[in-house]
């Protein structure tokens, strides 16, 4: 099934690589292939190749980099699996409904699903940078996953939704749209641009934030802009930029 070839899986900061080889082994059962590290532990691995049995070419083609940013910069959809965010909420998804939201791009955009350390999940500032969450259902009072075991569950999701899409060519709930998903280095660059006007026309005190950034920053993920509309926004903020400049005395 090629159709999942443009799903990668980013692994943050994992301790124990043991769990980056049964990682892998989750993926090739689910027909991915595209594996991103960020700050392993330990890595390479003897440890990680013998839990990953069948699936050791995996580990020998993943990708390591400096951090999450670098690991999603190209991608159009960013799905971040962890707990509600601990300081404001964000869109929450099930494994379900990210199985539809993928299916609905794969080909169109490049797609990550991040997972974070062991023991403490994905930062708030990590966070952020998904466009959704994900949480899976789980006992209330014993809802910690081991993380190959989640890598799995989602992957089971995405890998059923794109068989069942496979076989329905007249899929009635198939997304289209006119121009591509603006990645996420993009939208950083759209941040970067709206903070430093908004601070510019003295409506955001970086002293004093009060979260409005990350509020900027839940707003336009939950739109999930495309390139002509990020495109149209950076040059309103051009524009105010250069109204300002021109009021200025001389």
């Amino acid at each position: 099934m090629t159709i999942l070839q443009n799903i990668r899986v980013v692994l943050v900061n994992t301790a124990h690589p043991g769990n980056i080889g049964a990682s892998a082994r989750a993926m090739k059962n689910m027909g991915l292939n595209q594996l991103t590290l960020v700050e392993p532990k330990d890595f390479p691995s003897g440890v990680a190749a013998g839990r990953a049995a069948s699936a050791v070419d995996i580990l020998e083609s993943a990708t390591i980099v400096d951090s999450l940013e670098e690991a999603v910069a190209d991608c159009g959809l960013v799905i971040c699996a962890s707990a509600r965010s601990r300081k404001i909420p964000w869109p929450m998804l099930d494994p379900e409904e990210v199985a539809k939201k993928v299916t609905n791009e794969i080909g169109f955009s490049n797609i990550a699903l991040v997972f974070g350390r062991e023991d403490s999940g994905l930062s708030n500032e990590e966070l952020q940078l998904g466009n959704f969450h994900v949480q899976i259902p789980a006992e209330e009072k014993y809802s910690s996953l081991n993380l190959a075991a989640a890598v799995l569950v989602i992957c089971y999701e995405i890998r059923k939704a794109a068989s069942k899409r496979n076989t329905d060519e007249k899929n009635q709930d198939t997304e289209t749209w006119d121009q591509e998903f603006a990645t996420v280095q993009q939208v950083e660059h759209f941040y970067q641009h709206l903070e430093q006007v908004l601070i510019d026309i003295k409506f955001h005190d970086p002293e004093n934030p009060r979260q409005l950034m990350q509020r900027m920053r839940r707003l336009f993920g939950r739109i999930r802009l495309d390139v002509m509309e990020l495109n149209i926004l950076r040059g309103i903020l051009t524009n105010i930029e250069h109204s300002m400049e021109k009021k200025k005395p001389r």
